[in-house]
């Protein structure tokens, strides 16, 4: 199996004609225009960053996906898509990845997103008997958890606004959530990876300890962190940093 750093750095340097000439910029781009940022690329990006243990390829390929459609950055996606159908991710994880950065990025980053993947996809000769069901039968709710988290979001924004509540609770947390087309770590971990890229830690505090329940842990989530200062810019990793300090210092004062 490849290491890290040469899967990655396969992906970077080799890619098919048509799509790279469409959506990614190639190693001449680079060398051209900024040649520092080429030696970053190579020592920090490939080098180091993608080779860190803290997370699975799989999951730095999870976050990076995310975080791209999340802010609009279509260009580099095919490449990382690429890395992620390579790294384990199935076809029918990426289409309920766009399909839930749709609520948490909104509609037109997944329209398009969708755009780029139809090509990788085709490109790969996916085809639609890979991809998840319309309505599948959905996983199991927590009835308390969801009352907890429905009754707080009503008493702070019904009065402002009962419509998105109620879109809230049966689309959000009663359908998209309980899909089981993607695991519930990797749903927050997807979540997580739009709020930070987007600059919305307004609500990371919420989604962050819905990760942890999920099974992320304190080191995974730092290393998200880490991972997307690089993807989505140090003032985004550093404002979520203190969020996610105090969500580690409640959680271990609770324990």
């Amino acid at each position: 199996m490849r290491s890290f750093a040469a899967t990655v750095a396969t992906l970077f340097l080799l890619t098919s004609g048509a799509a790279q000439a469409q959506t990614t910029q190639t190693q001449d781009d680079l060398s051209a225009v900024a040649p520092a940022l080429e030696k970053y690329r190579d020592r920090a990006l490939l080098g180091d960053l993608w080779k860190r243990p803290g997370l699975s390829l799989r999951d730095r390929s999870i976050v990076t996906v995310a975080a791209l459609i999340a802010a609009g950055q279509t260009i580099e996606l095919a490449r990382y898509l690429d890395l992620a159908l390579n790294s384990g991710v199935k076809p029918s994880e990426v289409s309920e990845i766009i399909t839930h950065l749709a609520f948490y990025s909104g509609w037109s980053n997944a329209m398009s997103a969708i755009a780029v993947t139809k090509d990788v996809f085709a490109r790969r000769k996916i085809t639609p008997d890979q991809l998840p069901d319309v309505s599948p039968s959905l996983l199991p709710l927590d009835e308390a958890a969801e009352a907890t988290r429905a009754k707080w979001v009503g008493d702070q924004f019904a009065a402002v606004a009962p419509s998105i509540v109620q879109y809230t609770t049966d689309v959000l947390f009663c359908d998209l959530w309980l899909r089981p087309g993607l695991a519930p770590r990797d749903r927050s971990l997807v979540t997580v990876s739009a709020l930070i890229a987007r600059g919305q830690v307004a609500q990371l505090t919420s989604h962050l300890n819905r990760a942890m329940d999920n099974g992320l842990t304190r080191e995974e989530a730092g290393e998200v962190i880490t991972h997307l200062a690089f993807y989505a810019g140090w003032p985004n990793a550093f404002s979520a940093l203190p969020v996610a300090k105090d969500v580690f210092e409640k959680r271990q004062e609770k324990r």
